[in-house]
């Protein structure tokens, strides 16, 4: 054990150098432009399609949420995932010497083809979220945390990223564990993580589309990744170029016919997650509605989904919401006391 705790506390150090390294060295594996990518991408929707049409472009604490969106991703979730491979090797090696049961050796992903490891990881990551997410909101201490995401009171991309430094900690801490028995990697999980970046910035922007069109979106990837070879999906390798374009057709088709009228239901959205950040709640739903990070099923399969009417227009915040902080240094140490 206290071989994990120094490897993630180990983690934390030369953040400086790390930072500095991301912002020099632009690549297809660095945050840094990734989230500055998917960031440009969300804003520039909200500027062409905007949902609340009367909300202003630079919304309230707008600034607030683009310095959170660096701070928590780059602080305390980037240099994590830096020592993300070292935490799940720290775990195989004492899982190793107390029951002489070699995790990674045993474990049935390695032979699994990239795009099931990545299915796979994402969907169980997204499951300790959500349940991690319903935590936070049922535990008082851990509420008080919570709040400052809970803070926003007009919706837009950034505001995914305004959470308090203490929830990185409580999430990153209970996900790595299931995680790291599945044996998912740096590379696995880096993948993972920029895809639930983008779903993340959907949620939360003054941006919506309706299911059909998401659905062919998803189905527009899908045949993308086939016909690159990503995820080591080997269909198309020997295919020209008649062969991948009516493959791209057939995944469009699909996404729009087949996915399309399930997409509200299988993927959060900003209509369904606006819901959670109400001011008021249902009287039977005081600890909340629609706890959902990535994945909606979640909330339809528990009972916790709900969507009153469409609420592009609700006040956002919590009971008490005028007493709390609005500055960064007051949210960062709310809750500590």
């Amino acid at each position: 054990m206290k071989e994990v705790i120094y490897t993630f506390l180990n983690g934390y150090a030369g953040y400086a150098s790390y930072l500095w390294n991301e912002i020099t060295h632009p690549g297809i594996h660095n945050y840094f432009y990734w989230l500055i990518i998917v960031s440009a991408f969300f804003f520039g929707l909200e500027i062409l399609k905007p949902w609340r049409v009367d909300q202003p472009l630079l919304r309230k604490d707008f600034w607030l949420d683009l310095f959170y969106m660096f701070f928590n991703f780059f602080f305390f979730i980037g240099d994590l995932q830096c020592s993300f491979r070292r935490c799940s090797g720290s775990f195989n090696r004492i899982i190793l010497s107390v029951s002489g049961f070699d995790l990674k050796a045993a474990n049935p992903l390695r032979s699994f083809p990239l795009w099931a490891i990545l299915l796979i990881g994402f969907v169980v990551r997204d499951f300790v979220q959500w349940w991690v997410h319903r935590l936070l909101h049922r535990v008082e201490w851990l509420w008080q945390f919570h709040k400052v995401h809970h803070s926003v009171e007009q919706m837009g991309f950034a505001a995914h990223l305004r959470y308090h430094w203490m929830e990185t900690i409580v999430y990153r801490s209970i996900e790595y564990i299931p995680l790291a028995l599945l044996g998912i990697g740096l590379y696995d999980f880096f993948i993972i993580h920029i895809f639930t970046l983008s779903i993340g910035h959907y949620n939360h922007s003054n941006f919506h589309v309706s299911g059909r069109v998401a659905g062919t979106v998803v189905g527009t990837l899908v045949a993308l990744a086939i016909n690159s070879g990503m995820a080591d999906i080997t269909l198309m390798d020997s295919a020209g170029w008649v062969e991948k374009g009516l493959l791209l057709a057939a995944f469009v088709l699909a996404g729009w016919f087949v996915l399309g009228p399930w997409m509200k239901k299988i993927f959060n959205s900003p209509e369904m997650h606006i819901w959670h950040h109400a001011y008021e709640l249902p009287d039977d739903r005081k600890y909340g509605i629609n706890f959902g990070i990535s994945l909606a099923i979640w909330d339809y399969i528990f009972g916790t989904a709900a969507i009153p009417h469409d609420g592009k227009d609700i006040k956002l915040g919590f009971l008490g919401f005028e007493k709390f902080p609005h500055t960064f240094i007051g949210q960062i140490f709310y809750g500590v006391k």
